[in-house]
């Protein structure tokens, strides 16, 4: 695994992944992205993937396949995507080193790019 990842799944969210890709036709897998919305001021969008595009990152684990929108690549580096189930709600979380708050219901948040030479340097690779 050469390859910087974008981002982390953990076996929930891959467990679900799965799931969710076995009951349609045709899905490939699930897309992350981010769009400006909610108070905070970004949200997290996840998306069925049913072709996929070359220039989105591609991650896979546990036989899950995810791919991130290349525009959210910086919002997103670094990024642990689980999935988990509460009496309150179910569905994909994202531990986001990005994040610098949030709004209440949780819904939404605030990013910030990826700091790309603190990355490098703290990897002692030089460029990501």
């Amino acid at each position: 695994m050469g390859r910087f990842q974008v981002i982390t799944i953990t076996d929930e969210a891959a467990a679900r992944v799965c799931e969710i890709v076995e009951n349609r036709d045709g899905a490939r897998g699930v897309r992350v992205g981010v769009k400006k919305g909610g108070c905070a001021g970004m949200e997290y969008t996840v998306d069925l993937v049913t072709e996929a595009d070359a220039k989105d990152d591609h991650v896979e684990h546990g036989g899950a396949h995810v791919y991130v929108a290349p525009e959210a690549s910086l919002f997103l580096l670094g990024t642990e995507m689980g999935y988990e189930v509460s009496t309150l709600r179910s569905g994909f979380t994202f531990s986001n080193p990005n994040q610098s708050s949030a709004c209440g219901c949780g819904e939404s948040v605030e990013l910030k790019p990826a700091d790309l030479k603190a990355l490098a340097e703290a990897r002692g690779a030089g460029a990501v």
